[in-house]
């Protein structure tokens, strides 16, 4: 009950927000690397980076994840220790790790428990080198937790009729290729870490290929529907678990066809056509479809960086042209470029994401 509780009030919060940047919108001065150094000294709060400081003022342990490599090359080790102090300890008084813990300081989980919230927290402890030991009897039992609630032990993947929240929290998918790739990463990370690891003998880059590539692009999910889906497509390459030069290319050349790139990337797919979303969706429709999302576009710049330099350039520079024209880093467009927007909510603002496009 305490969870539905969280998730009403946080909605009503929200919505609110949302309200009030309809008719007042926040405007940095100078250029777009000025822009987004400001947001990210914003985003934090003094003891912990929000997401932003608009809807998601909260803590979330996905968008944290992401963000916390450029945010160690930035110069905020010292934020970043702070936040995974303040966010570990609220967990542990819980007794659970979640996707998110309200500005007050209550974790729960939106809509429901997520895959990658463990592993994105491992990430973030195991870069960023933060003394994780007199938290270490607490990681442990939640990694035990994690196997058994979203684990096929005779797999290793995630269990595939097992309704998980995932990146793309408003769709039911068969046991995603971006959420096994958050496995991946959570497998190779406890190598390295003194911490229960039940993931030893699997071998995540030959099952992620066995499992999702079609010889052309990798799945979204285990359903194999022949659909391209932009996160799919990204993260085995991101997190380093594939690293083939041909694979890459390949996945590349099914993201530019499907236009997941235009006109800027990055889209999770360019149509509704075979996805099930869940029916809160019907409140923020078109929210995780083909609209452009600006937490994958630097991350996807930077696996399109490998491959083809001129290309990458050509979609930073378009970057650069959309922070300076709205002079913040915003959430997510729809494909005419105007900011995504329903009767309910309206597009975020002042994103830490802009930490990921300062590390380009």
């Amino acid at each position: 009950m305490a969870g539905v509780r969280f998730y009403i009030t946080e909605g009503i919060r929200i919505f609110f927000s949302s309200i009030r940047r309809r008719f007042i919108k926040k405007r940095y001065e100078g250029n777009a690397e000025q822009i987004c150094s400001e947001i990210v000294k914003d985003c934090f709060n003094g003891r912990y980076f929000q997401t932003s400081t608009g809807n998601f003022s909260q803590f979330w342990a996905r968008d944290f994840g992401w963000c916390t490599a450029s945010l160690l090359k930035l110069k905020y080790t010292d934020e970043v220790h702070q936040t995974l102090r303040y966010a570990l300890n609220r967990y542990k008084n819980y007794k659970k790790i979640t996707t998110t813990i309200t500005p007050k300081g209550h974790p729960y989980n939106f809509p429901i428990a997520a895959v990658d919230s463990l592993p994105w927290l491992i990430h973030s402890i195991k870069i960023s080198k933060f003394p994780y030991h007199s938290h270490k009897a607490f990681l442990n039992r939640e990694i035990k937790k994690f196997f058994e609630l979203f684990i096929d032990s005779h797999t290793g993947l995630v269990k595939p009729n097992l309704h998980v929240s995932s990146m793309k929290d408003f769709t039911v998918r068969k046991s995603s290729c971006y959420d096994n790739s958050l496995v991946a990463l959570l497998a190779n990370d406890l190598k390295s870490l003194k911490l229960f690891n039940p993931f030893t003998k699997y071998d995540y880059t030959e099952l992620i290929k066995r499992h999702f590539w079609n010889g052309e692009f990798f799945y979204d999910d285990l359903s194999h529907q022949n659909y391209v889906a932009g996160d799919a497509n990204l993260f085995p390459f991101v997190f380093g678990i594939i690293g083939d030069k041909e694979m890459m290319k390949s996945s590349l050349n099914a993201i530019r066809k499907a236009g997941l790139d235009q006109p800027f990337p990055l889209k999770y797919t360019n149509s509704r056509k075979g996805i099930n979303f869940v029916p809160e969706e019907i409140l923020m429709r078109n929210y995780e479809s083909d609209s452009v999302w600006m937490h994958m576009g630097p991350l996807f710049v930077k696996f399109v960086q490998q491959i083809d330099k001129d290309l990458a350039k050509k979609y930073k520079n378009k970057y650069t042209e959309l922070i300076e024209k709205h002079q913040n880093y915003l959430e997510v467009f729809f494909p005419n470029e105007k900011p995504w927007r329903s009767p309910f909510v309206y597009c975020d603002e002042s994103m830490l994401w802009a930490a990921n496009y300062l590390t380009l």
